[in-house]
């Protein structure tokens, strides 16, 4: 999924998903009241749901990339 598509998502309903790690992140002030605005725009999401959704949507967005995509999958034959 790309970020472009979360607000998307978030107009659908919610999926309960498993979370097995917990994270502490720290976050720059403007950073934290974008995702505040977002959680009031998205109201059946939680600033912890929009981060994940986000942070998700990232990874897949890296993983989808060439280089970064063969480093990872010669590291998982190892």
């Amino acid at each position: 999924m790309k970020v472009t598509e979360l607000p998307e998502l978030w107009e659908k309903e919610k999926q309960a998903q498993e979370r097995s790690h917990e994270y502490n992140l720290r976050l720059p002030l403007e950073d934290a009241a974008r995702i505040a605005a977002l959680a009031e725009l998205y109201p059946d999401r939680s600033e912890s749901d929009i981060l994940n959704d986000m942070v998700a949507a990232a990874l897949d967005d890296l993983v989808g990339q060439g280089s970064l995509k063969e480093r990872l999958a010669a590291q998982k034959k190892t």
